[in-house]
């Protein structure tokens, strides 16, 4: 009777937290009973270190991670420098790439600490999810998002004071403006990058460092927290949008 009483409250705490994933919010439980019902869900763990999705591999199910902490890592086309974000959950993982001319992860995701997450098959999605109406409207709410927010960084242009440059290729890259980032570049490409010196690079980087906002490291700028970076640029630079 114990025993039974713990998986049912197990099952209830899945239920409750799969239904805040954005892509079922909404849904009533009556209705994610029988989508479990019909659905195969994979439940995987991640420890550190765990490689959960690679970039340029083909992504052929809906992953979302429920529980834990990890990265995406991105690197330029040429090679260059490369950019880390770090995310908490639950989020789910690139869920452009199910649809459209290029199906692959646009990023490497790796597990920092344990991580949770749960798959759906793609075709599973096709052909149980898109049965309800809620799940269609909120994975539309999603693509729609990020479309809009990758058209509102066209217009981030590499204007104003280093710093400012700085900072708007930073949110340029980021798919948040919040949370921990680094990016991986030598001070030669960045001056390139910001249309300005190397010598002119470091201090600047020196600066925002003395004032909290970023750590240096050998070939890496750590930003702790991005929003707090925003704060300051609309403090002092009261032109500066996102």
């Amino acid at each position: 009777f114990a025993l039974k009483k713990i998986r049912e409250s197990v099952m209830e705490t899945m239920f409750d937290t799969l239904l805040q994933l954005p892509l079922l919010q909404g849904l009533a439980k009556e209705d994610f009973t029988r989508i479990l019902a019909k659905v195969k869900l994979s439940f995987v763990k991640y420890y550190p270190g765990d490689i959960i999705a690679s970039s340029g591999n083909q992504s052929r199910q809906l992953i979302y991670v429920l529980r834990g902490k990890y990265t995406t890592s991105t690197t330029s086309p040429d090679g260059n420098f490369s950019f880390i974000e770090e995310w908490q959950v639950p989020t789910l993982l690139f869920p452009q790439s199910l649809f459209g001319m290029d199906t692959r992860f646009p990023a490497t995701c790796v597990a920092v600490e344990e991580t949770h997450v749960v798959c759906i098959a793609k075709s599973e999605m096709l052909n149980e999810l898109f049965n309800y109406e809620i799940f269609r409207i909120n994975y539309m709410n999603i693509l729609s998002n990020r479309s809009q927010m990758y058209l509102q960084k066209l217009w981030i242009f590499a204007y104003g004071s280093i710093e400012q440059r700085f900072f708007n290729l930073i949110f340029s890259l980021s798919e948040k403006p919040i949370g921990k980032k680094i990016l991986k570049i030598n001070m030669n490409h960045l001056g390139k990058l910001i249309n300005t010196t190397r010598l002119n690079v470091s201090h600047t980087l020196n600066d925002l460092q003395n004032q909290g906002l970023i750590n240096l490291r050998r070939g890496e700028i750590i930003i702790p927290a991005l929003e707090e970076v925003e704060t300051y640029l609309r403090t002092n630079f009261p032109e500066f949008q996102l």
